[in-house]
């Protein structure tokens, strides 16, 4: 296989000031997003509020009394159709089947046209009974005629000519755009590559050529990080033999097409810097990669850009492997070339681009829907000299990565379901929290910050250490009132999740090969089942109440809620009581857990 010398990547994240707005800093988190964009344009994209239910051990569905097998498919058609009114008014987006859940994603249509941000979703238990339901459904006020004014080619030149972007490959489509004054527009939906290299799918209307929202499928990032279970070239290289899982990649890293690379490329992903043809590292033996990293001198010489080209490929191959063990799979819209006749869309993996020339002090990832490749770009950082590089820095890398999860598993592959403001920064959230976790290497959770080695701080770039203490970190839900950046709210979240992550390791002890092995009972196992089981079960553009919900659920199906009061006491730690609402803090348990 293949022996590597990793330089363990670093995480860099960037914090955007807030964009003041004239309602109410927390009021419309849950279904309003404001992009400000190279040009100076500002486009608010407007997402319908989700409902959001879970049943327990489950509800039966419409065709439960039919004799014989129902597929999870039907089941779950039938479901939603019993709830928002007929068959007709929807249309399958995508679905999956998983260890413990299987997935239905629908549209909402009208006069056989999707609403791009009308969605609903449905999961059913291995009983094949109904758990989770969630909607953004609308009964609009008035519906635009089906019949475009504008061309799909003037659409195209309005959108580029707005937001200063080029339209790529992938074909528009004509559908219908929710306005949050109740109304439908008829919409083209365009994606463009913008000039800040932001992939987006910008929706002119189609009888105006107005721009009239936007899903932006890339996620900027700030720094902190290294190794898988280390964070940065601080802490050490490691000559690590057969990195490679067989069960996530069972043809290597470095195969793609049935043929090996010798190169940073395969099916999983590929690492480069510049050029995808000529930009990658080489072997240097037989199945090995043993670039030595010179810390005095400069990112960009050699050995140093190997060095960075090798450890973020090591990484998201890492990450690809350890979330493929926990049901992040071909069939659940993962990144891969080739699925191997296991489901879901390929010739989707992630590119990596090393020391990236568009930015500095950061990093992104764009996060298309399932078919499209997933894209990485790590920045050099400019805070010291020689400069330090984010491919380095393994929390910014896993942060990063962790976009692509996230975007993946909510909404049912399409990469849009993460828009709205309280949605992005739980995004942001769950980013850090699974770079965290990858880190924790003991039963003692420690506090945990990031991008220390970027930014040459033990601070961090975080406001607050995650941790327990309220001393240490006092953020709580009703933070959500004053705190309107996506990373600020992801703060919030992620640091709720590190004390989910305390309290379950708590109870159930720690698995030190959790990496590896999910059949495990420990605590940090079963809270990274939760995290990838939830993503696929919470509504579109989620809230902290939708997403503590789909924990609560996720809990019930795989561990038939074996850990709700352990869970419950945690969120409520944090405000997210049984009675939290409206950013108000809760600290109340359901009775069964007092």
């Amino acid at each position: 296989m293949v022996a590597l010398t990793p330089a363990f990547a670093t995480l860099a994240f960037f914090c955007a000031s807030a964009i003041a707005a004239p309602w109410p800093t927390n009021s419309k988190h849950a279904t309003h997003q404001v992009r400000e964009l190279p040009n100076g344009v500002k486009v608010q994209s407007y997402h319908p509020e989700s409902s959001f239910e879970i049943f327990g051990d489950g509800v039966k569905h419409p065709l439960s009394t039919r004799a014989g097998p129902v597929h999870f498919k039907d089941a779950g058609l039938a479901f939603i159709g019993s709830r928002l009114g007929g068959e007709d008014k929807f249309a399958l987006k995508s679905s999956s089947d998983g260890a413990t859940a299987s997935h239905v994603y629908v549209s909402q249509r009208f006069n056989g046209i999707n609403v791009a941000n009308a969605v609903a979703n449905v999961a059913l238990n291995k009983a094949g009974k109904v758990v989770s339901f969630g909607s953004s459904f609308i009964k609009p006020t008035r519906i635009a005629s089906a019949v475009p004014k504008l061309s799909v080619d003037e659409a195209v030149s309005k959108a580029s000519s707005f937001l200063d972007g080029a339209a790529n490959e992938i074909a528009p489509k004509l559908e219908y755009y929710s306005l949050d004054d109740g109304s439908l527009a008829l919409a083209h939906a365009v994606q463009l590559e913008l000039s800040n290299g932001h992939l987006v799918e910008a929706f002119v209307d189609a009888h105006t050529g107005d721009v009239l929202g936007m899903t932006d499928f890339t996620n900027d990032l700030t720094v902190r990080v290294v190794p898988i279970q280390k964070q940065s070239p601080l802490d050490g290289f490691e000559d690590i033999v057969d990195p490679e899982d067989p069960i996530s990649s069972p043809q290597g890293w470095t195969t793609l097409n049935g043929a090996d690379t010798g190169v940073t490329s395969g099916n999983n992903a590929i690492g480069f810097k510049s050029s995808q043809t000529t930009g990658l590292s080489s072997e240097t033996g037989p199945d090995e990669f043993l670039y030595t990293f010179n810390p005095a001198a400069a990112p960009t010489v050699s050995p140093n850009v190997d060095a960075a080209r090798v450890n973020s490929w090591y990484i998201v191959n890492s990450i690809h492997d350890i979330t493929y063990r926990y049901g992040f799979t071909e069939s659940a819209f993962n990144f891969q070339n080739d699925n191997f006749g296991k489901g879901g869309a390929g010739n989707d993996r992630v590119t990596v681009s090393a020391q990236d020339s568009a930015g500095t002090n950061n990093a992104d990832f764009t996060t298309p829907p399932d078919g499209q490749s997933g894209r990485m770009r790590m920045f050099q950082f400019t805070i010291t000299n020689p400069r330090r590089d984010g491919d380095l820095e393994n929390d910014i890398v896993a942060h990063e990565n962790t976009h692509g999860l996230s975007n993946r598993l909510t909404g049912g592959g399409t990469g849009a379901c993460l828009q709205a403001r309280e949605a992005g920064g739980m995004g942001e959230g769950w980013s850090d929290a699974f770079a965290e976790w990858t880190e924790q290497n003991g039963p003692t959770i420690h506090d945990f910050t990031t991008g220390t080695y970027v930014l040459n701080n033990t601070a961090g770039v975080r406001s607050f250490p995650y941790s327990t203490s309220k001393t240490v970190n006092p953020l709580t839900y009703a933070s959500l009132q004053t705190r309107t950046e996506v990373h600020d709210i992801g703060e919030i979240w992620a640091n709720t999740l590190h004390v989910v992550l305390d309290a379950l390791v708590t109870s159930l002890g720690f698995s030190e090969n959790a990496k590896t092995n999910p059949d495990q009972d420990g605590g940090n196992v079963v809270w990274f089942h939760l995290f990838v089981d939830a993503l696929a079960l919470q509504p579109c553009n989620p809230t902290f109440l939708s997403a503590r919900a789909a924990w609560i659920q996720a809990d019930a199906n795989r561990y038939a809620g074996a850990n709700a009061c352990t869970l419950w006491k945690a969120f409520a730690s944090r405000g997210l009581g049984v009675n939290a609402a409206n950013h108000v803090d809760n600290a109340d348990v359901p009775a069964e857990c007092a």
